[in-house]
């Protein structure tokens, strides 16, 4: 028992806040920071946005209705409520929830990927674009990776405002539409592309964390979500503040 607690006392202090966008009776929507993963995994306990939340507000039945990976910020929703749990994971689990990311790229043209198609929505133009490909997550294994077949992962990927300090590093923004909910599917899918997202250590080459360097963030941010609220019946919309 004594190894199995070593890591929740050693693990590293993510200097970032919690932010709360909103909250009711039934749910609590936050502002997540880079590194601070959703839930308890591995090594992570107390640096964790549900262990934050219930230390905070003294409630241990607080439960997250979906995740964003450690390394994404932005906005995630828990619900505060144990007899509304369901209702709120089903928004998830049934794609009933409109998200939008935002992310930081090359500013290169797109490479053709190897399998998966892509589809221009407004011809001639490149973007916006959907990417639609078959993504495999296969247990112990850090990257998911593409594979001929049915379709069962699609993004919608159009470019962002310009910026011009951005641009001359390189860079420029993208926004990013899901419409499935595949593990790192926006990473896979704007790597296949040519387009890996600035600071990822996954794609296209795994790099070894060092989990208390907090300098170099994937650019990854879960900007927006909207829903129609399951109990209420009110239009619901939520932005992230996160640079």
């Amino acid at each position: 028992m004594q190894s199995k607690h070593r890591f929740v006392l050693d693990e590293p202090e993510v200097p970032f806040e919690l932010t709360i966008l909103y909250e009711d009776n039934d749910i609590i929507v936050v502002d997540k920071p880079h590194f601070l993963a959703t839930t308890p995994r591995g090594m992570w306990y107390r640096q964790t946005a549900l262990v934050r939340l219930r230390e905070r507000f003294g409630e241990s039945q607080i439960t997250p209705a979906h995740r964003l990976d450690r390394q994404t910020a932005g906005v995630v929703l828990f619900v505060r409520n144990p007899e509304l749990r369901g209702a709120y994971q089903m928004l998830f689990q049934e794609h009933r929830v409109q998200k939008t990311y935002e992310c930081l790229a090359p500013a290169l043209p797109i490479v053709r990927p190897k399998t998966g198609t892509i589809g221009r929505l407004n011809p001639p133009a490149l973007f916006p674009l959907k990417r639609r490909s078959h993504i495999v997550k296969d247990r112990g294994r850090l990257q998911a990776y593409e594979i001929p077949g049915e379709v069962n992962a699609e993004t919608v990927i159009e470019l962002g405002e310009t910026d011009g300090n951005v641009v001359a590093q390189g860079y420029r923004r993208y926004m990013l539409h899901p419409k499935t909910g595949k593990t790192h599917q926006l990473r896979v899918h704007m790597n296949s592309l040519g387009l890996p997202i600035k600071g990822d250590d996954l794609y296209p080459e795994i790099i070894e964390p060092d989990y208390t360097d907090f300098s170099n963030p994937l650019r990854l941010v879960a900007r927006s979500m909207s829903f129609i609220d399951p109990v209420s019946h009110r239009p619901m919309l939520f932005t992230s503040r996160l640079q």
